[in-house]
């Protein structure tokens, strides 16, 4: 290891508390506020932990191949009698904190003269409850019966995210919560209680449960102060007790972050890097501890313990970093990790001091130790190892952020890939790099670090390489097309996110429920990884981060007729806080079932539903043939949907959609021709990392990915919101497209003629643009321009080319063009340019079937 301009050791700055039991007096609640959208995985099927192989049901694992998202199936259920502890002599009052009746599979045990007190709902009330953010069903109700239940091409589920911020009025409890010692389930407000003794019957598999006394009142206000039976989201926090734990303020525990700079890129690059690195560092809080290195083709990590001097140590990028390497780094006098509002002025200095690459090869070719560099960077957060500390107790360092700006692939050292697919040996190379790249990700993740790749420029960065890294950290990839303005929006983001750990999520669901596939970020959890119970039948799914920016969307079925006036569904999420608190989040939904199929199609939630049916159809497009496969998927499933739930047309062949499902399948239609399935993304990278962070994103997110949302500025600086038609395309008009990744502004080429004016209105969709985008991650890209310009085309290929259509379809789709006059309708008119795609009636048209009338 050579040291520029002087060789000082490294003092160990990043280290915690060893892990131990997360129980022990509290630490300050301080929750994620979650972020990320993390890794994929397809794990095998749940069972049982007193099943069999044999009895697992005939639901077998699913894979898919990686890059491949999480894909959870879980086996038949055994039916469970009903086992009961028997009730006391003299039995006591029963309270039931979420409804008047509780309706159970066998009869009711409470016949002792007691009187039911409803507690928040009057008896014989179907009110599911309040709707909770953190789990939005396809449908607030649930079809009795089987056969209609279960039509795939509908389908029924949820979309659940656990780790979105506290809203107002969830209650956060310090203690640890009740759970029932049958089947794991936490108390809730649809349990029943006997006041007298205190004990409470689980809503999931109604067995009787004690809560140590806890639960014995006289009235029911006073059954209604405990938060989880009368509120549907509870958030536990516990303290922690893990050895040497010392609480510091919030101020002095942020996440520390390392910087891994690319410093193989060209002058035009380069200069954008270093423009977004200034305005990063200038953002961060000072008391934030960042560490600087930069890689080609050795490893230079920065020294912030020479004042004012800009110096560093030189690592070799070839091979892995050995543990006698990294003894001067761990134990010397060196300071590679410092406060923002001590290193500032030197962290200015680092990046001002960075030169362009100059080498006569193409760019792809250049040298980039990569993997090395992250491992390097990972040392740094281990801190010293069992096997060198000779006694001292091993602390390893946490919580930590690696966010690594590169240019190109890793193309040298560990990791790396030949600089040219057309090598003879670049699969097997490939594969080799795939492997060490992921277990390089479970690393980070063992020691708390999390690794970002934010990647810009015009040079391949592979894909497929670099995509298991990030993923198995519960990192993201992304894709930038320079080093400019997004790129730094979200290198900010990144950095600001706060992300809990060791998170394990739970799902679970009344007998008549069954969970046939879960898709997010998380991987099937080991069994030693929770407690276990009698009659456990729930999913466990270990979580490498969580954060608010992430989503599961899970798929289910009833397993037979159902008997029973509601169902009940538990979703909990334990993890770590990055301030070691332990927070454990219990969100408990039931929803009424009904025999009416009108009744159901009435409850269902449109972006709910198109959002399921795309994260499942986008799971199986991992390649351009599969992507084309699933288009046509997507038009069997509109059939089959209009055929099942919808009514033939007197004296035709037609089909007419459900009237109930007015949006679903304009959605539907706007996946099957945007970036996801369709062509629009020229490069399969892109595509592979767009399906990533759709499968993982939270449903705001993955809602604007699959349908854009058009907004139309008006007089008076407001905006007018329209459906995604090219008829929005008008000559005097500005109009805003958020597509979720990328937002477009188009100026109509009247508009833009008015130098004045367009520069006002431009300015203002920029600010809604902005607006629209200012909590997401990632950052969407803002693209601006004119009409008839190049770059329209990426605006015009996402809206459906409505202007085929006869007049009286696109008054009635599209009202806003009865306000036009009548030249004003000609000269739209005549702007269109022909092409065969098909408008949305043309398409419903071509599938036998008539579009659902608007309202």
């Amino acid at each position: 290891m050579e040291k520029t301009p002087t060789s000082i050791p490294l003092t160990n700055v990043i280290s915690s508390p060893s892990p131990g039991p997360p129980r022990g007096p509290l630490a300050p609640p301080l929750y994620p506020s979650p972020g990320p959208p993390p890794t994929t995985f397809t794990p095998q099927a749940h069972r049982p932990p007193n099943q069999t192989p044999s009895s697992a049901g005939s639901l077998g694992s699913q894979f898919s191949t990686p890059p491949g998202p999480p894909v959870f199936s879980s086996p038949l259920r055994p039916s469970m009698p009903f086992h009961a502890t028997p009730s006391p002599p003299h039995q006591a009052p029963i309270f039931t904190p979420g409804s008047s009746s509780l309706p159970t599979s066998s009869p009711a045990r409470f016949i002792n003269g007691s009187t039911e007190l409803p507690l928040r709902y009057p008896a014989g009330s179907d009110d599911s409850g309040p709707e909770s953010p953190y789990v939005l069903f396809s449908a607030q109700k649930v079809l009795k019966r089987k056969k209609v239940a279960n039509v795939p091409s509908l389908g029924f589920g949820a979309i659940v995210s656990p780790g979105l911020e506290i809203a107002s009025g969830l209650e956060v409890v310090e203690r640890d919560p009740y759970r029932c010692q049958n089947c794991g389930a936490y108390s809730n407000l649809y349990c029943q209680v006997l006041i007298g003794s205190g004990q409470w019957q689980c809503a999931i598999c109604k067995n009787l449960n004690s809560s140590e006394g806890s639960y014995i009142c006289n009235t029911r206000e006073e059954l209604l102060s405990w938060p989880e039976l009368s509120l549907s989201a509870v958030d536990y926090v516990s303290g922690n007790r893990r050895p040497g734990f010392v609480p510091v303020p919030e101020a002095r525990s942020t996440s520390p972050i390392f910087l891994l700079i690319d410093e193989c890129l060209d002058e035009v690059h380069l200069t954008h890097l270093q423009g977004s690195l200034h305005a990063f560092v200038d953002s961060l809080p000072p008391t934030t501890r960042v560490g600087i290195i930069t890689y080609g083709r050795t490893i230079s990590v920065y020294d912030f313990s020479e004042g004012s001097v800009v110096s560093a140590d030189t690592v070799p990028g070839d091979n892995s970093p050995s543990q006698d390497l990294f003894k001067p780094l761990i134990y010397g006098t060196g300071l590679y990790i410092s406060p923002m509002h001590a290193s500032l002025p030197v962290a200015h200095s680092i990046f001002s001091s960075l030169r362009p690459y100059k080498l006569n090869e193409p760019e792809v070719s250049w040298d980039r130790c990569l993997g090395a560099a992250v491992e390097v960077a990972l040392g740094l957060v281990r801190g010293p190892t069992a096997e060198i500390s000779r006694g001292i107790i091993r602390r390893s360092g946490g919580n930590c952020r690696i966010l690594v700006c590169a240019g190109g692939p890793c193309t040298y050292g560990p990791g790396s890939v030949p600089s040219s697919i057309n090598h003879p040996n670049y699969a097997y190379l490939e594969k080799n790099s795939i492997k060490y790249m992921e277990k390089l990700g479970h690393e980070a993740r063992r020691y708390g670090a999390v690794v970002d790749l934010l990647c810009a420029g015009n040079c391949p960065v592979r894909v497929p390489v670099l995509q298991p890294l990030a993923k198995s950290s519960g990192g993201v990839l992304i894709l930038h097309d320079d080093f400019g303005e997004a790129f730094g929006v979200n290198l900010q983001r990144a950095s600001a996110r706060s992300s809990g750990s060791n998170g394990l999520f739970e799902i679970r669901c009344s007998d008549d429920i069954l969970v046939t596939q879960v898709i997010g970020p998380g991987e099937e959890a080991a069994p030693d990884s929770h407690e276990t119970f009698k009659k456990d039948t729930s999913f466990y799914i270990q979580m490498n981060s969580v954060e608010e920016t992430q989503s599961f969307a899970i798929s289910m079925e009833t397993k037979g007729d159902i008997k029973n006036d509601f169902v009940c569904f538990q979703f909990s999420i334990r993890y770590s806080t990055p301030y070691l608190s332990d927070v454990t989040r219990v969100i408990t939904v039931r929803l009424p079932t009904v025999d009416s199929v009108s009744a159901y199609l009435s409850s269902v939630n449109d972006d709910v539903a198109a959002v399921l049916i795309a994260k499942r159809t986008v799971l199986h497009a991992s390649t351009s043939a599969e992507a084309a496969n699933m288009r046509y998927q997507i038009d069997e499933r509109v059939k089959d949907i209009a055929y099942k739930f919808g009514s033939q047309m007197p004296k035709s062949n037609m089909y007419r959609f459900p009237k109930e499902l007015q949006f679903l399948p304009e959605l539907l239609f706007h996946l099957r021709r945007g970036p996801l399935l369709g062509g629009i993304i020229g490069h399969e990278d892109e595509r592979s990392v767009l399906r990533n962070l759709f499968l993982n994103a939270s449903l705001d997110l993955s809602l604007r990915m699959v349908g854009p949302r058009c907004l139309m500025h008006k007089e008076g600086g407001t905006f007018e919101e329209l459906p995604a038609y090219d008829l929005a395309m008008q000559s005097n008009a500005a109009v805003v497209l958020d597509h979720g990744t990328d937002i477009f502004i188009w100026l109509g080429a009247e508009l833009a003629g008015q130098q004045g004016k367009s520069a006002a209105v431009l300015a203002a969709c920029r600010t809604l643009a902005e607006e629209l985008s200012e909590t997401r991650f990632p950052a969407p890209r803002i693209l601006s321009f004119k009409e008839g310009s190049s770059q329209a085309r990426y605006f015009v290929s996402r809206l459906i080319p409505a202007h085929k259509d006869p007049t009286y379809e696109q008054e009635a789709r599209f009202p806003q063009l009865k306000t036009l006059t009548q030249d004003q309708r000609s000269r739209l008119k005549s702007s269109f340019l022909p092409f065969d795609d098909y408008s949305f009636c043309e398409w419903m048209r071509s599938l036998k079937l008539v579009p659902p009338e608007p309202s």
